[in-house]
């Protein structure tokens, strides 16, 4: 059974969708003022038809709804425009192109990427259903997290895109294998409620419970996905069988983003890497692949250019911050690298760089050894070295508490946060 969910699916039991949660209020992290405001537009954008959602934004924002049947092409104006013309850049500025695109990146740049893709026409998608979708998908991100929100996953979105035209990939991938990938890493982290699976278990929270603790957000996004791909009928010309397939091989990617069970799939793709046996050919190796695209994706932050990543960097500390805050509020006992008081984001960012990141990309970099991959570790090296020049600075004039991050296990990384 597929959630928590209010609204009923034609297959006749509830998918998980913005589901009420009873034993935390994560309003707790916001102030009353920014909650009445997204409550508030929330609903009267669900009360609208999205034909009328559509004409009462642009009536806002003053921007004239045309007659014309192209009035999806008004997001691809001017600077926006220019930017998704190198939407294959590996130094794409995604904060700028939310900017430019008024808080509409993921939607905006989705649906260009489906178009690049021609999944569109091969898929015969109606457009406005996609966009009906990419915009229910982009509302469930929420705006508050300073980190888990819809630009984090604009930007996983562009890095998988950046992966699937390496040309290992791009020569055996169907498009079927690309629709699959870029609706998973839209909505890899839908609804993330900005604390971590520690959190949501030790609070008793509901989606620990229905999950028995295990891979608790992932199997939340992933059902939060399905339910919005019902609610859209994006895809309901297909036949039940290949939706249930394709939510199925959603899941699967989405699955693979638990950072806590990153050493199970680094292992095995390690393996074939070894026993040099990857058959892209085959559905279910080029499945693995895709699951390994995904998590790099997921983590790349660190293999962006410094300026991109140290904003990145200081926005996933400050939700960690967030939390342990909160925890602290309540008595609940402050999860590792989520107390200000203790942790700095260079020793944060050097522990999950020498743990996590270095370890996954450098296999990525076995399987994928182009200029993408050399520029990913050329990054990785320069911003490890950097928050070490940072520690080193803030060791020198004591604000440092934590000298022994060196010693830092990588069991003490926050799962999925």
């Amino acid at each position: 059974m597929l959630g928590d969910v209010r609204v009923r699916s034609r297959a006749g039991f509830e998918t998980e969708r913005r589901g009420s949660h009873p034993y935390i209020d994560f309003r707790i992290f916001h102030s009353n003022s920014e909650i009445e405001v997204s409550v508030s537009a929330r609903n009267v954008r669900r009360l609208l038809s999205f034909q009328r959602y559509l004409r009462s934004s642009r009536f806002f924002r003053g921007i004239t709804l045309p007659n014309s049947s192209n009035f999806l092409d008004d997001d691809y104006n001017g600077q926006a425009k220019c930017m998704l013309e190198k939407v294959g850049n590996w130094n794409f500025d995604i904060f700028l192109f939310d900017r430019l695109t008024n808080g509409n990146s993921l939607v905006t740049l989705t649906f260009h990427l489906f178009n690049l893709h021609g999944l569109i026409e091969h898929f015969q998608l109606d457009t406005m259903k996609l966009r009906r979708f990419l915009v229910m998908v982009q509302e469930d991100y929420h705006s508050q997290n300073p980190y888990h929100n819809a630009v984090h996953a604009a930007d996983v979105t562009q890095a998988m895109h950046c992966y699937l035209k390496e040309p290992k990939l791009s020569q055996s991938l169907t498009p079927w294998d690309i629709l699959v990938s870029l609706i998973a890493a839209a909505a890899h982290d839908l609804d993330h409620p900005g604390v971590n699976q520690p959190f949501l278990i030790k609070t008793n929270h509901y989606l620990a419970t229905l999950y028995k603790n295990t891979s608790v957000l992932e199997n939340h996004h992933w059902r939060s996905a399905v339910g919005l791909l019902r609610e859209s009928g994006l895809f309901a010309h297909m036949s039940l069988e290949t939706r249930q397939l394709m939510e199925s091989q959603i899941g699967a990617l989405i699955l693979a983003t638990d950072i806590s069970r990153q050493n199970e799939y680094l292992s095995l793709f390690r393996t074939h890497l070894d026993k040099e046996d990857l058959c892209l050919e085959q559905e279910n190796h080029r499945h693995l692949v895709l699951q390994m695209a995904l998590k790099c994706a997921d983590i790349c932050n660190p293999c962006r250019t410094w300026e991109l990543s140290k904003q990145w960097s200081e926005k996933v500390t400050e939700e960690f911050f967030h939390q342990g805050d909160v925890e602290k509020k309540y008595g609940l006992g402050v999860s590792p690298l989520c107390d200000r008081e203790t942790e700095t984001i260079a020793n944060i960012q050097i522990g999950f760089i020498t743990y996590l990141v270095e370890p996954l990309f450098a296999e990525w970099a076995r399987f994928s050894n182009t200029k993408l991959s050399q520029t990913m570790l050329g990054h990785l090296g320069l911003n490890k070295a950097s928050w070490k020049g940072v520690h080193r600075e803030q060791s020198s004039s004591g604000d440092d508490t934590d000298p022994a991050f060196e010693e830092m296990d990588s069991d003490i990384v926050p799962q999925e946060h």
